[in-house]
């Protein structure tokens, strides 16, 4: 596990997925045979990486700061990666080179060519390899998926999307996301970000993408970094996008580190059909049957009375919902150690990575763009 020292890596991946999978005594295959992950950390820091294996209970003796030295010990199976961005392409060339199976976080690279050499590789090796979208895991993005199954809306029309917080700027208040974040050079920028998210949210629930319109933008230019130092901004922070869908239903998403949360949840989609509609955030899901929509009409004249939220009927979970990362790590030690189906490789990482990019060059070029199928 290369990048557990930082924010995702540690409390996502290693905390709430592995060490969690641990705890409830592995993964079982349902044969009589239990997945028990031992990782290994590796990081650039030896002093830190000897300090996460006590916090948790791990021999520090399975920590490292030699990528190349682990990844040539024939008892490790899979590679994961949690590093930044930039760093990730060279790293899992490498994994995949020595035979290893590949589990990264998203983007799996900063440009598309990258990101399908890295698919053509692993399927000439034929190691097996993940890349995480846990958005599809999310208790409220199931009750949508299976609202979307079910039919409940009738022809899809549109899909609404609002994505962000405010991040401070590291001068009055520390930062709640790493500077490289808002470095280019070092693969930072919220299109990267957050289009992987919504290639495949939009893609397995609604449709491919077919084309991109995006505006992105840096809204805050001057911010500090982690020792307090000044420094400029040179990837965006904003971005706000328009995409048309097969079928014919237009997603509008905007994604922002500058924004101040009024809505329920970090994360909200509204999805309006022809029969019906709702409203998904992190963990819930409300809708709005078209036999029981209210009939509004416009008058700025007179106070609006009526209680639009209150005509919305909440969507029971009707299971058990797991954290999404862990869910999503069980699932990949499945594929590996008994070749169930996983639809979640680097191809469909491509995917999002290539949507990024076009979203980019969108931005850019003041244009809307086509994205076409991409094929290995």
């Amino acid at each position: 596990m290369n990048g557990v020292t930082g924010r995702m890596g540690h409390r996502q991946h290693l905390v709430r997925s592995i060490l969690a999978i641990r705890e409830q005594g592995g993964v079982d295959l349902g044969d009589g045979t239990t997945v028990w992950p031992e990782p290994v950390l590796v990081g650039r820091r030896e002093a830190a990486l000897h300090a996460l294996a006590r916090e948790h209970g791990l021999d520090p003796g399975n920590t490292s700061t030699d990528l190349d030295a682990v990844l040539a010990d024939d008892s490790i199976d899979v590679y994961f990666d949690a590093q930044v961005t930039s760093a990730r392409v060279d790293a899992l060339k490498k994994a995949i080179a020595a035979g290893k199976h590949v589990y990264a976080e998203k983007p799996s690279a900063t440009g598309l060519d990258d990101a399908l050499e890295l698919a053509r590789l692993a399927r000439v090796a034929g190691v097996k390899h993940g890349v995480v979208q846990d958005k599809l895991f999310l208790p409220g993005l199931r009750k949508l998926a299976r609202l979307v199954e079910s039919g409940f809306f009738g022809r899809i029309l549109s899909v609404r999307g609002e994505f962000g917080y405010w991040v401070f700027e590291g001068d009055q208040q520390q930062a709640q996301r790493p500077s490289w974040n808002y470095r280019a050079r070092d693969g930072g920028g919220i299109t990267l970000d957050m289009f992987p998210h919504w290639e495949y949210v939009l893609h397995e629930l609604f449709g491919r993408v077919r084309s991109v319109q995006a505006l992105a933008v840096t809204h805050v230019p001057r911010r500090w970094d982690e020792q307090g130092e000044p420094y400029t901004a040179t990837a965006d922070d904003a971005v706000y996008g328009i995409f048309e869908l097969d079928g014919g239903a237009v997603a509008q998403l905007n994604s922002s580190w500058t924004v101040r949360v009024n809505r329920d949840e970090l994360v909200e989609f509204q999805v309006d059909g022809t029969e019906g509609s709702a409203v998904a955030g992190l963990r819930g899901c409300r809708v709005q049957h078209r036999a029981v929509t209210p009939k509004p009409v416009w008058d700025p004249d007179v106070p609006v009375t009526h209680a639009f939220r209150e005509d919305w009927q909440e969507v029971p979970d009707n299971a058990g919902f797991d954290n999404g990362f862990k869910a999503q790590w069980e699932l990949f030690l499945r594929h590996v150690c008994a070749d169930t189906p996983y639809t979640w490789d680097l191809f469909a990482a491509a995917r999002g990575v290539q949507l990024a990019e076009l979203g980019l060059r969108s931005a850019a070029e003041g244009r809307r763009v086509q994205v076409p199928e991409l094929t290995l």
